[in-house]
């Protein structure tokens, strides 16, 4: 910002230049896109390339491309159950607009939901880090990354913790995970990030058979293409949007108004009864 403020109404004073941007330069006629003009990315690039070129200030190659689009795919809709969803769906049901509802599904995401791609991909990025694969001897890089991982698995495990990215409610086996490690090899994308995640889950599996969900291998693998951990849930944000509108507009279209989540009888009070005000204030 500039450090000369001008003079404004009552005494005020502002910087001659509030915001600085390094995203997109508008001008009359023209708008530039981390320094390509928009219609040339229009004619060019699929959405998932301009998703990418917009967080990592650059174009993807064709092999990473490839793989972005997989990841967001799988983000798209995870089903009912999760609260994003149910949270959409409840607030559509009130007659709210949809962008409220979609609002309302976003803003349910925390630690709790969500939250474990950031975790996992925090973790995978500190313990890669620290291992300072680049000054190592390639023959010595998986057997640094397999210590790391069987340390991390024994002090998850000593402190009671589960490893983020890891399990799942519903599948022994993430059948989204499978698909996305099978598509990664293809492209040649096993990176060191998922290399470590799959260490973890051969430690784990044989453990507790416990295996890699959809947000561990999405960690691992955003990870390898250079995303920073703490654009994790803004990632999964941009895969989930399309299918928070699908509830959303289907709660609208086919469902009864102000519908409920739950049933009078299912309520069960456990609060004061019978307190008698007169009482109380003496």
């Amino acid at each position: 910002m500039n450090d000369n403020p001008k003079p404004g109404k009552n005494g005020f004073k502002f910087p001659e230049h509030s915001i600085k941007t390094k995203i997109t330069d508008v001008k009359p006629n023209e708008l530039v896109t981390r320094g390509y003009n928009q219609e040339d990315l229009i004619t060019n690039l699929s959405f998932a390339e301009m998703v990418f070129l917009l967080l990592r200030e650059r174009l993807p190659d064709e092999r990473e491309s490839k793989i972005f689009n997989h990841i967001l795919v799988s983000f798209c809709d995870h089903g009912v159950t999760p609260p994003s969803t149910q949270s959409a769906r409840l607030i559509a049901s009130s007659g709210a607009n949809i962008n409220n509802a979609v609002a309302g599904g976003l803003l349910s995401f925390g630690k709790n939901h969500a939250g474990a791609i950031e975790k996992a991909m925090e973790l995978f990025q500190k313990s890669i880090s620290s291992l300072n694969l680049e000054e190592t001897a390639d023959e010595d890089v998986n057997k640094k990354i397999a210590g790391k991982a069987i340390e991390i698995v024994d002090k998850y495990q000593s402190e009671s913790k589960r490893v983020p990215g890891y399990g799942h409610r519903y599948h022994d086996k993430d059948p989204r995970a499978v698909k996305l490690l099978d598509l990664a090899i293809m492209e040649s994308s096993i990176g060191p990030h998922t290399k470590l995640a799959l260490v973890i889950e051969s430690i784990l599996s044989d453990r507790k058979g416990i295996c890699l969900n959809v947000d561990g291998v999405n960690a691992g693998l955003l990870s390898d293409l250079g995303f920073d951990s703490s654009l994790g849930l803004g990632i999964f944000m941009i895969g989930r949007l399309p299918g928070l509108i699908a509830h959303a507009y289907e709660e609208m279209e086919e469902e009864e108004k102000f519908r409920r989540f739950c049933d009078l009888e299912d309520i069960v009070y456990e609060g004061f009864k019978n307190r008698d005000i007169n009482e109380d204030s003496e």
